[in-house]
């Protein structure tokens, strides 16, 4: 019984190991499942989003940021 309770608890998965190199809207949208890159622009436009920056006229994420934000929406979804 005892077996059966324990093989029932759900234990989150360790976090991946993101990119060394600077990520693209479309590493976003594959990262979190996102329905279309417009995601990514919108939360850029709204300020809602990971921090980027542009080089050229490409938009780019830094991982570490990225990291940071996820850790503040799981932060504010606790609090």
């Amino acid at each position: 019984m005892a077996d059966r309770r324990r093989a029932s608890v759900e234990v989150a998965p360790a976090p991946r190991a993101l990119p060394t190199r600077f990520l693209t809207p479309d590493d976003l949208v594959e990262m979190f499942e996102l329905p279309s890159v417009e995601t990514v622009y919108q939360w850029r436009r709204k300020r809602t989003g990971p921090r980027g920056f542009r080089v050229g006229r490409h938009l780019r994420f830094d991982p570490e940021d990225v990291r940071a934000w996820v850790e503040s929406q799981i932060k504010r979804v606790a609090a």
